[in-house]
């Protein structure tokens, strides 16, 4: 049996008037978040970012090769674990199994003026930009297996059907892109590591209106499929058909109570836009010598550094929220040769993307965030190191962080953080308030709660704030 909606149910009652008023209202709803400025009128204090490009180490990056030295790690190779640090842990794959301690495969260096230590596995990010790197090391995480790691980190929550961040932020600022998406995705593999498999809910926009989702685009080749206009069809012509599509919409709107009528809407003309900026956009000609020599890519050729120069035209045209995975780091075997491996695929395009953005006068309102979902174990798994929860690394630079810091520590075997400890929802808050938003105020209503990026957690990491 039917049953009408509100909407219906007003408008054959009363004549119209009260479907056209809470049409009105719906309409007001739906295009607010379509202005630059989001559903926020105004932000809560003013920003120092308007933009964040999230560099994701996809399979759990080693923080012992790469950003947390650890010489008393290095002294126990090969020697049992001390059981104050094991006894009651959650662990991965290693339950059950021996747990002996083993050493950083890798050394370290003191970089730039700061002295920053970075593993020499990272000579370009060491020489260009230790001086713009704010280290956190006391990062910890509540999930132990990839998937819910993904989530929690996306989502801020091991829930799925979670808003990712880059919907929170598309919803709340709004983008200044015209003619692009205002969250973006893009993925690369290497071939060093196990390539955990990274599912589109990561950039979904879960409760909030659909046209928040994150848009894949590919790396290599068309980056939005069927998106040009076929052979014999004008621009007037798909823009005829455009229209004629967003009446019916419309048309249907009235009748019925679904607000993902005005997504459909709006996700048809964002495409249509897209058909003049998606070209242009991976018209890497534009790029001078200089820079494609920077990046060591000439574009579009699918790589991590052909994401990162990508990321940066995508930031100069005001996309909000740029995400760029590399799935590459899942190292359970072979940590030695496989993070060295892993590293050289990054290591020349990160740099190069911070370096980029400085010289465009660009790093200092751009948020860069260097990450991963949990780090790896101090014991062995072989020769390699399984999942690791209580302690890892990650590092901001730009949009109003430090740089040349290191902040919060893991304990002397880089097993717990244990200084200055940093959960992912701090993480989230302080990603927010970077952009003006306090995070316990950008929240949605659903299911009879408000809902937040940050769930029901998060404080703002003052210390690492310019």
């Amino acid at each position: 049996m039917f049953s009408p909606t509100r909407r219906a149910f007003l408008g054959r009652t009363a004549q119209g008037v009260g479907s056209v008023a809470l049409a009105s209202l719906l309409a007001d709803r739906a295009l607010s978040a379509d202005k630059a400025s989001g559903v926020l009128s105004e932000l809560h204090h003013p920003p120092k970012a308007k933009r964040v490009i999230w560099l994701y180490m996809a399979g759990g990056m080693t923080h012992l090769e790469t950003f947390d030295p650890k010489p008393k790690l290095a002294e126990l190779h090969g020697k049992p674990m001390p059981e104050s640090f094991t006894k009651g842990q959650q662990i991965a794959q290693l339950q059950g199994a021996k747990l002996n301690a083993y050493a950083p495969q890798h050394p370290f260096k003191k970089w730039g003026k700061s002295g920053l230590d970075i593993s020499t596995l990272f000579p370009h990010l060491g020489e260009k930009c230790a001086d713009d790197l704010c280290v956190i090391r006391s990062m910890h995480t509540d999930a132990i297996n990839h998937d819910p790691a993904h989530t929690l980190m996306n989502t801020g929550s091991m829930i799925p059907g979670r808003p990712s961040a880059g919907a929170w932020l598309w919803y709340g600022l709004g983008s200044e892109a015209k003619d692009l998406p205002g969250f973006t995705v893009l993925v690369s593999t290497g071939k060093y590591g196990q390539s955990q498999p990274i599912a589109a809910r990561q950039w979904h926009s879960g409760f909030l209106p659909g046209k928040f989702q994150g848009v894949h685009l590919r790396g290599q080749g068309d980056p939005v499929l069927y998106v040009r206009n076929p052979k014999g069809v004008t621009a007037g012509q798909q823009q005829d058909v455009i229209d004629a599509v967003a009446k019916l919409n419309r048309l249907e709107n009235e009748a019925v109570d679904d607000p993902e009528i005005a997504t459909r809407i709006s996700q048809y003309e964002l495409a249509f836009r897209m058909q003049t900026g998606v070209p242009d956009l991976v018209d890497f000609t534009k790029e001078d010598a200089k820079t494609l020599e920077l990046y060591g890519t000439k574009g579009g050729d699918g790589s991590f550094a052909s994401n990162c120069l990508l990321a940066r035209r995508l930031a100069e045209r005001g996309v909000r929220f740029i995400q760029v995975y590399h799935r590459d780091w899942d190292h359970h075997g072979a940590v030695k040769d496989h993070s060295a491996g892993t590293a050289k695929e990054v290591d020349q395009g990160v740099a190069a993307l911070l370096t980029d953005l400085k010289q465009r006068d660009m790093l200092k309102d751009t948020l860069v965030v260097f990450g991963t979902e949990f780090g790896r174990t101090p014991m062995a798994q072989g020769n390699g190191r399984d999942h690791h929860l209580a302690g890892f690394s990650v590092w901001l630079a730009g949009g109003g962080v430090k740089g040349g810091i290191s902040y919060g520590a893991t304990d002397e075997l880089g097993y717990h953080a244990v200084e200055d400890k940093v959960h992912v929802n701090d993480l989230h808050a302080t990603m927010l308030h970077l952009l003006g938003i306090d995070h316990k105020k950008l929240t949605y209503k659903f299911q009879g709660r408000d809902f937040r990026l940050t769930d029901i957690a998060g404080e703002v990491v003052q210390k690492v704030l310019s």
